[in-house]
């Protein structure tokens, strides 16, 4: 099929590659997600390349990465699978597995993702439909042998059809829901990872119930049911109310902690919707999110926002004094983002969120962000007193009087705290 009616910025146009067409040798092909993106007119600002070569497919990532100065990671030696990476764009290149690109094509997991591309003719090679599935919008199984061979691809179907807003097709959901108690033999990275790119999605409750009726969530996540889920779809939905209702806040949601590198799949949004999926108790929740080999940033800020469950339920109730907003803030600290959402989907009033973010929102807030007017230092040498739990206490309560306005310096201060001394 020549050129597939693609846009000039087609991942199959090779003037879109960070590398010469001229530097791929003839037997390479262009497969998997890459083709099935550039076949729907998929676009992303960054380019992901996937090759697959009968021969040398290292030799040849290696003389691309050489000749462009660009970035070589050798992924899986025995398998001859390397990676080069470039300022807006990567491309893996791997041996074929098999004795013919058919071959190859037939151990992947969907036909969507069984099409491959040959750069230098603009042929498409499409041997099991997959071009028809996409035309019909179904994810279609290779084989249920496929599946096996790699269980994870039984959870990745939903996050696919997520992704593309496709159906999954009968014989393959039937076959998925036979093989799902293969999915406790994944590593738990592996699933975590396939779980957060669901809870990425801008519709995550659907896919995932989907999932869980699949039998798919049973062995990681057993407690969630229909009623966790609702509180997914509810978190979901106040996403939307929130971005609509504060112009911005919706970069705040999407966002994540400062000092943390950013990642596609953390977000404030993906916090507060895990939040919902696990044990209401956190030292449960604790459990299983060590168990799914979180790292302790995410840990530490999702358990902020179970934690925060009780200023959430007085939020409900009605507006919060400035030491339930105090304490509020001081619990959740960065994580007040997830809250605001988990706030919003349980019923709390629009107008009492909005004036909490407003808080959030304003730097010098002296009730969101107090700016210390005195140290423990300060405290030990004015009062005479030793290191101890109490200079601790001391700190926090001159911290509420002074968001609640009664003091507000550091003379203030001191004189404050030899009153309670």
């Amino acid at each position: 099929m020549k050129n597939c009616g693609l846009n000039p910025m087609s991942a199959l146009s090779p003037q879109t590659w960070p590398f010469s067409l001229d530097l791929l040798p003839q037997t390479a092909h262009l497969v998997g997600g890459s083709v099935r993106d550039a076949l729907l007119n998929r676009q992303s600002a960054y380019l992901d390349l996937d090759f697959v070569l009968p021969e040398r497919a290292v030799e040849t990532a290696r003389q691309i990465a050489d000749r462009c100065q660009a970035g070589f990671v050798l992924l899986d030696p025995q398998r001859q699978i390397a990676r080069v990476v470039f300022a807006q764009a990567t491309a893996d290149f791997a041996q074929q597995q098999g004795a013919s690109l058919e071959a190859d094509l037939r151990r992947r997991d969907f036909t969507v993702n069984a099409i491959a591309y040959h750069p230098h003719s603009q042929q498409t090679i499409d041997p099991l439909g997959g071009l028809s599935d996409l035309k019909a919008g179904q994810i279609r199984m290779v084989a249920p042998q496929n599946l096996a061979d790699d269980p994870l691809r039984l959870l990745r179907a939903y996050r696919q059809s997520a992704q593309l807003g496709f159906q999954i097709e009968p014989v393959t959901e039937a076959a998925i829901s036979e093989l799902a108690p293969l999915l406790a033999q994944v590593a738990a990275e592996r699933f975590r990872t396939e779980l957060d790119i669901l809870l990425s999605q801008t519709d995550s409750s659907e896919p995932l119930r989907q999932a869980w009726q699949a039998g798919l969530l049973k062995f990681w996540l057993p407690q969630v049911g229909a009623e966790p889920l609702d509180r997914l779809r509810a978190v979901d939905q106040a996403v939307e109310l929130l971005r609509q209702a504060i112009p911005g806040y919706g970069t705040v949601l999407f966002g994540w902690i400062k000092t943390r590198p950013a990642s596609v799949h953390r977000s404030w949004v993906k916090a507060a919707r895990l939040s919902q999926l696990l044990p209401a108790d956190p030292e449960a929740a604790e459990v299983q999110l060590t168990q799914l080999k979180y790292s302790r940033a995410e840990l530490q800020a999702i358990l902020a926002i179970l934690r925060s469950q009780p200023y959430i339920d007085a939020l409900i109730e009605g507006p919060l004094s400035l030491r339930q907003q105090y304490f509020l803030f001081q619990q959740t600290g960065e994580s007040f983002p997830a809250v605001t959402l988990v706030a919003a989907a349980q019923g709390a009033e629009l107008g009492l969120v909005r004036s909490l973010i407003q808080r959030y929102l304003t730097p010098d807030d002296p009730v969101a962000h107090p700016m210390p007017l005195v140290t423990g230092r300060d405290l030990m040498q004015a009062l005479q007193l030793k290191p101890s739990r109490r200079i601790g206490q001391l700190l926090d309560a001159i911290a509420l009087a002074q968001a609640e306005g009664q003091i507000t310096s550091a003379a203030a201060a001191l004189d404050w705290a030899r009153a309670q001394k």
